[in-house]
Protein backbone atom coordinates (compact mmCIF):
# COMPACT_ATOMS: atom_id res chain seq x y z
CA UNK A 1 0.00 0.00 0.00
CA UNK A 2 1.44 2.92 -1.46
CA UNK A 3 1.38 6.76 -0.69
CA UNK A 4 2.15 9.42 -3.49
CA UNK A 5 2.29 12.77 -1.85
CA UNK A 6 1.25 14.16 -5.46
CA UNK A 7 0.65 11.70 -7.78
CA UNK A 8 1.38 12.13 -11.52
CA UNK A 9 0.01 9.55 -13.77
CA UNK A 10 3.44 8.08 -15.38
CA UNK A 11 3.54 8.15 -19.46
CA UNK A 12 1.73 5.62 -21.00
CA UNK A 13 -0.54 4.80 -17.82
CA UNK A 14 -3.97 4.20 -18.13
CA UNK A 15 -6.30 6.68 -15.87
CA UNK A 16 -6.92 4.10 -13.22
CA UNK A 17 -2.43 3.44 -13.36
CA UNK A 18 -2.85 0.34 -14.94
CA UNK A 19 -0.06 -0.56 -17.99
CA UNK A 20 0.04 -3.82 -19.89
CA UNK A 21 2.41 -5.95 -17.50
CA UNK A 22 5.08 -6.78 -20.75
CA UNK A 23 5.32 -10.27 -19.94
CA UNK A 24 7.00 -11.10 -23.49
CA UNK A 25 10.16 -8.54 -22.30
CA UNK A 26 11.38 -9.99 -19.26
CA UNK A 27 14.44 -11.48 -19.74
CA UNK A 28 15.68 -14.90 -19.11
CA UNK A 29 17.73 -13.36 -16.10
CA UNK A 30 14.69 -11.74 -14.74
CA UNK A 31 12.92 -14.90 -15.21
CA UNK A 32 15.71 -16.73 -12.94
CA UNK A 33 14.95 -14.00 -10.23
CA UNK A 34 11.82 -15.57 -10.09
CA UNK A 35 12.74 -18.77 -9.72
CA UNK A 36 15.68 -18.79 -6.99
CA UNK A 37 13.35 -16.33 -4.86
CA UNK A 38 10.45 -19.21 -5.31
CA UNK A 39 12.46 -21.94 -4.39
CA UNK A 40 13.65 -20.25 -1.45
CA UNK A 41 10.31 -19.66 -0.14
CA UNK A 42 9.20 -22.64 -0.97
CA UNK A 43 11.51 -24.34 1.30
CA UNK A 44 10.97 -23.01 4.42
CA UNK A 45 7.00 -22.14 4.48
CA UNK A 46 5.75 -25.55 4.79
CA UNK A 47 4.77 -25.47 8.27
CA UNK A 48 5.41 -21.65 8.90
CA UNK A 49 2.41 -20.43 6.71
CA UNK A 50 -0.45 -21.29 7.25
CA UNK A 51 -2.62 -23.43 4.81
CA UNK A 52 -4.72 -20.87 3.17
CA UNK A 53 -1.75 -19.41 1.50
CA UNK A 54 -0.04 -22.67 0.65
CA UNK A 55 -3.66 -24.02 -0.73
CA UNK A 56 -3.55 -20.87 -2.85
CA UNK A 57 -0.10 -21.31 -4.06
CA UNK A 58 -0.74 -24.38 -4.99
CA UNK A 59 -3.89 -23.31 -6.89
CA UNK A 60 -2.06 -20.72 -8.84
CA UNK A 61 0.85 -22.70 -9.68
CA UNK A 62 3.46 -19.88 -9.52
CA UNK A 63 6.47 -21.46 -10.06
CA UNK A 64 5.75 -22.17 -13.54
CA UNK A 65 9.04 -21.33 -15.57
CA UNK A 66 9.34 -17.75 -14.73
CA UNK A 67 7.72 -14.69 -14.25
CA UNK A 68 3.87 -15.59 -14.42
CA UNK A 69 1.37 -14.26 -17.15
CA UNK A 70 -0.89 -12.29 -15.37
CA UNK A 71 -4.05 -13.60 -18.43
CA UNK A 72 -3.14 -16.94 -16.98
CA UNK A 73 -3.24 -16.18 -13.89
CA UNK A 74 -6.72 -14.19 -14.07
CA UNK A 75 -8.14 -17.16 -15.99
CA UNK A 76 -7.35 -19.21 -12.38
CA UNK A 77 -7.56 -16.28 -10.04
CA UNK A 78 -10.71 -14.87 -11.05
CA UNK A 79 -12.47 -18.66 -11.24
CA UNK A 80 -11.60 -18.99 -8.04
CA UNK A 81 -13.06 -15.90 -6.43
CA UNK A 82 -13.56 -13.40 -9.19
CA UNK A 83 -10.56 -11.18 -8.17
CA UNK A 84 -7.92 -10.36 -10.65
CA UNK A 85 -4.37 -8.82 -10.95
CA UNK A 86 -3.38 -5.54 -12.90
CA UNK A 87 -0.31 -4.12 -13.52
CA UNK A 88 1.18 -1.04 -12.40
CA UNK A 89 3.78 0.39 -12.53
CA UNK A 90 4.60 0.88 -8.54
CA UNK A 91 3.79 2.70 -6.06
CA UNK A 92 -0.06 4.30 -6.93
CA UNK A 93 -2.15 7.18 -5.01
CA UNK A 94 -4.30 6.01 -2.30
CA UNK A 95 -7.64 6.35 -3.69
CA UNK A 96 -6.60 4.41 -6.77
CA UNK A 97 -5.63 1.32 -4.51
CA UNK A 98 -9.05 1.54 -2.80
CA UNK A 99 -11.25 1.70 -6.29
CA UNK A 100 -8.98 -1.66 -6.96
CA UNK A 101 -9.38 -3.19 -4.31
CA UNK A 102 -13.21 -2.42 -4.10
CA UNK A 103 -13.56 -3.69 -7.33
CA UNK A 104 -11.34 -6.77 -6.84
CA UNK A 105 -8.39 -5.75 -8.60
CA UNK A 106 -5.50 -6.26 -7.44
CA UNK A 107 -2.41 -3.91 -8.41
CA UNK A 108 0.87 -5.53 -8.72
CA UNK A 109 4.43 -4.28 -10.32
CA UNK A 110 5.27 -5.87 -13.25
CA UNK A 111 8.96 -5.02 -12.50
CA UNK A 112 10.95 -7.79 -10.68
CA UNK A 113 14.07 -7.21 -8.33
CA UNK A 114 17.79 -7.55 -9.58
CA UNK A 115 19.88 -10.11 -8.63
CA UNK A 116 21.53 -8.43 -6.49
CA UNK A 117 18.73 -7.19 -4.33
CA UNK A 118 17.59 -10.51 -3.67
CA UNK A 119 17.52 -9.55 0.19
CA UNK A 120 15.95 -5.89 0.23
CA UNK A 121 14.04 -3.77 -1.89
CA UNK A 122 13.11 -0.58 -1.21
CA UNK A 123 9.72 -1.05 -3.41
CA UNK A 124 7.45 -3.65 -4.15
CA UNK A 125 8.16 -5.72 -7.16
CA UNK A 126 6.08 -8.37 -8.81
CA UNK A 127 7.63 -11.01 -6.33
CA UNK A 128 6.14 -9.29 -3.56
CA UNK A 129 3.03 -8.32 -5.20
CA UNK A 130 2.34 -11.41 -6.81
CA UNK A 131 3.86 -14.49 -4.62
CA UNK A 132 3.30 -12.70 -1.49
CA UNK A 133 -0.19 -11.40 -2.03
CA UNK A 134 -2.01 -13.13 -4.53
CA UNK A 135 -2.16 -17.01 -3.02
CA UNK A 136 -4.47 -15.52 -0.31
CA UNK A 137 -6.54 -14.14 -2.49
CA UNK A 138 -7.38 -17.72 -3.84
CA UNK A 139 -9.47 -17.84 -0.09
CA UNK A 140 -12.73 -16.54 -0.59
CA UNK A 141 -12.71 -15.27 2.98
CA UNK A 142 -9.90 -13.34 2.85
CA UNK A 143 -11.04 -12.73 -0.78
CA UNK A 144 -13.80 -10.77 0.68
CA UNK A 145 -11.68 -8.84 3.64
CA UNK A 146 -9.57 -7.31 1.12
CA UNK A 147 -12.31 -5.81 -0.84
CA UNK A 148 -14.13 -4.56 2.40
CA UNK A 149 -10.72 -3.21 2.89
CA UNK A 150 -11.00 -0.80 -0.84
CA UNK A 151 -14.49 0.01 0.40
CA UNK A 152 -13.42 1.22 4.08
CA UNK A 153 -10.06 2.99 2.21
CA UNK A 154 -12.46 5.13 0.36
CA UNK A 155 -14.27 6.37 3.35
CA UNK A 156 -10.97 6.50 5.55
CA UNK A 157 -9.78 9.33 2.46
CA UNK A 158 -13.05 11.40 3.30
CA UNK A 159 -12.64 10.90 7.01
CA UNK A 160 -8.86 12.19 6.92
CA UNK A 161 -8.06 8.65 8.55
CA UNK A 162 -5.72 6.98 6.74
CA UNK A 163 -3.08 6.83 9.13
CA UNK A 164 -5.10 4.48 11.21
CA UNK A 165 -6.76 2.29 8.06
CA UNK A 166 -3.19 2.06 7.00
CA UNK A 167 -1.92 0.60 9.65
CA UNK A 168 -4.87 -2.65 9.61
CA UNK A 169 -3.00 -3.43 6.13
CA UNK A 170 0.15 -3.21 7.42
CA UNK A 171 -0.30 -5.47 10.45
CA UNK A 172 -2.58 -8.04 8.79
CA UNK A 173 -2.51 -8.25 4.97
CA UNK A 174 1.63 -6.91 4.99
CA UNK A 175 2.60 -8.58 8.44
CA UNK A 176 -0.60 -10.84 10.10
CA UNK A 177 -0.27 -14.01 11.44
CA UNK A 178 -2.66 -16.77 12.30
CA UNK A 179 -3.24 -18.72 15.58
CA UNK A 180 -4.11 -22.82 14.07
CA UNK A 181 -4.37 -25.48 16.42
CA UNK A 182 -0.74 -26.31 14.93
CA UNK A 183 0.65 -23.05 16.16
CA UNK A 184 1.26 -19.65 15.23
CA UNK A 185 1.58 -19.19 11.40
CA UNK A 186 2.11 -16.27 8.70
CA UNK A 187 -0.08 -15.14 6.16
CA UNK A 188 0.76 -11.65 5.82
CA UNK A 189 2.62 -11.14 2.41
CA UNK A 190 5.55 -9.19 3.69
CA UNK A 191 6.75 -12.39 5.74
CA UNK A 192 5.85 -14.66 3.37
CA UNK A 193 7.87 -12.92 0.30
CA UNK A 194 10.95 -12.66 2.72
CA UNK A 195 13.09 -15.46 3.97
CA UNK A 196 14.78 -13.91 7.03
CA UNK A 197 11.02 -12.24 8.15
CA UNK A 198 9.68 -16.23 7.47
CA UNK A 199 12.07 -16.91 10.11
CA UNK A 200 12.11 -14.05 12.23
CA UNK A 201 7.93 -13.88 12.39
CA UNK A 202 8.04 -16.85 14.27
CA UNK A 203 11.16 -18.15 15.64
CA UNK A 204 12.95 -14.86 17.71
CA UNK A 205 12.58 -13.72 21.05
CA UNK A 206 12.65 -10.07 20.04
CA UNK A 207 9.58 -9.26 18.63
CA UNK A 208 5.68 -9.33 20.80
CA UNK A 209 3.10 -11.27 19.24
CA UNK A 210 -0.05 -9.73 20.53
CA UNK A 211 -3.81 -11.00 20.19
CA UNK A 212 -5.57 -8.58 17.42
CA UNK A 213 -8.02 -6.21 18.70
CA UNK A 214 -9.53 -3.84 15.82
CA UNK A 215 -8.75 -0.63 17.58
CA UNK A 216 -5.45 -1.14 19.28
CA UNK A 217 -3.82 -2.51 15.93
CA UNK A 218 -5.23 1.09 14.49
CA UNK A 219 -3.28 2.82 17.03
CA UNK A 220 -0.24 1.07 16.85
CA UNK A 221 2.61 2.44 14.89
CA UNK A 222 4.84 0.81 12.63
CA UNK A 223 8.24 0.88 10.50
CA UNK A 224 9.02 0.08 7.27
CA UNK A 225 12.46 -0.37 6.99
CA UNK A 226 13.20 -3.20 9.81
CA UNK A 227 12.18 -6.46 10.78
CA UNK A 228 8.68 -6.19 12.75
CA UNK A 229 8.76 -5.76 16.62
CA UNK A 230 5.38 -6.58 17.00
CA UNK A 231 3.45 -8.86 15.09
CA UNK A 232 -0.97 -8.98 15.86
CA UNK A 233 -2.87 -12.55 16.07
CA UNK A 234 -5.67 -13.70 14.52
CA UNK A 235 -7.93 -16.42 16.15
CA UNK A 236 -9.36 -17.10 12.17
CA UNK A 237 -9.51 -15.43 8.69
CA UNK A 238 -13.28 -15.22 8.68
CA UNK A 239 -12.88 -13.33 12.89
CA UNK A 240 -11.00 -10.70 10.61
CA UNK A 241 -13.62 -10.64 7.97
CA UNK A 242 -16.42 -9.81 10.80
CA UNK A 243 -14.91 -7.52 13.02
CA UNK A 244 -13.79 -5.64 10.50
CA UNK A 245 -17.11 -5.37 8.38
CA UNK A 246 -19.49 -5.39 11.23
CA UNK A 247 -17.66 -2.32 12.83
CA UNK A 248 -18.61 1.37 12.26
CA UNK A 249 -15.16 3.51 11.66
CA UNK A 250 -16.67 5.95 11.59
CA UNK A 251 -17.11 6.84 15.68
CA UNK A 252 -14.16 4.41 15.74
CA UNK A 253 -11.67 7.39 14.08
CA UNK A 254 -13.40 9.75 16.01
CA UNK A 255 -12.57 8.60 19.14
CA UNK A 256 -9.30 7.13 17.86
CA UNK A 257 -8.37 11.37 17.36
CA UNK A 258 -8.31 12.06 20.92
CA UNK A 259 -6.05 9.32 21.58
CA UNK A 260 -2.60 9.23 21.35
CA UNK A 261 -0.34 6.68 18.98
CA UNK A 262 1.00 3.58 20.90
CA UNK A 263 4.30 2.73 20.63
CA UNK A 264 5.98 -0.11 18.78
CA UNK A 265 7.45 -2.03 21.64
CA UNK A 266 4.36 -1.28 24.29
CA UNK A 267 2.42 -3.80 26.07
CA UNK A 268 -0.68 -2.51 26.82
CA UNK A 269 -3.33 -3.35 29.87
CA UNK A 270 -5.61 -5.93 28.47
CA UNK A 271 -3.43 -6.97 25.69
CA UNK A 272 -3.48 -10.62 24.71
CA UNK A 273 0.40 -11.88 25.41
CA UNK A 274 1.02 -14.75 22.96
CA UNK A 275 4.71 -14.03 22.99
CA UNK A 276 6.26 -11.14 25.96
CA UNK A 277 9.54 -10.27 22.89
CA UNK A 278 12.70 -8.99 24.56
CA UNK A 279 13.20 -6.03 22.03
CA UNK A 280 16.67 -6.98 21.58
CA UNK A 281 16.78 -7.03 17.81
CA UNK A 282 15.28 -3.30 18.37
CA UNK A 283 17.85 -2.46 21.01
CA UNK A 284 20.88 -3.85 19.19
CA UNK A 285 19.72 -1.01 16.28
CA UNK A 286 18.19 -3.78 14.14
CA UNK A 287 19.58 -3.76 10.25
CA UNK A 288 17.63 -3.76 7.12
CA UNK A 289 14.93 -5.90 6.49
CA UNK A 290 15.80 -8.58 3.93
CA UNK A 291 13.66 -9.94 1.02
CA UNK A 292 10.29 -8.32 1.09
CA UNK A 293 9.22 -4.97 0.23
Amino acid sequence: MGVLAKPELPPGANPDWTIPQGFEHYSEAEHQTWTTLYERQAEILPERACDEFLHGLDALDLHGQGIPDFRQLNETLSGLTGWRIVAVPGLVPDAVFFDHLANRRFPAGNFIRGAGELDYLELPDIFHDVFGHVPMLTDPVFADYMQAYGKGGRRALSLGSLANLARLYWYTVEFGLLRTPQGLRIYGAGIVSSKTETIFALASDSPNRLGFDLERVMRTLYRIDDFQQVYFVIPSLTYLLDVTTGTDFGPLYAKMSNMPDIPIAAIEPGDKVFTRGTQEYARSGGRLRQGAA
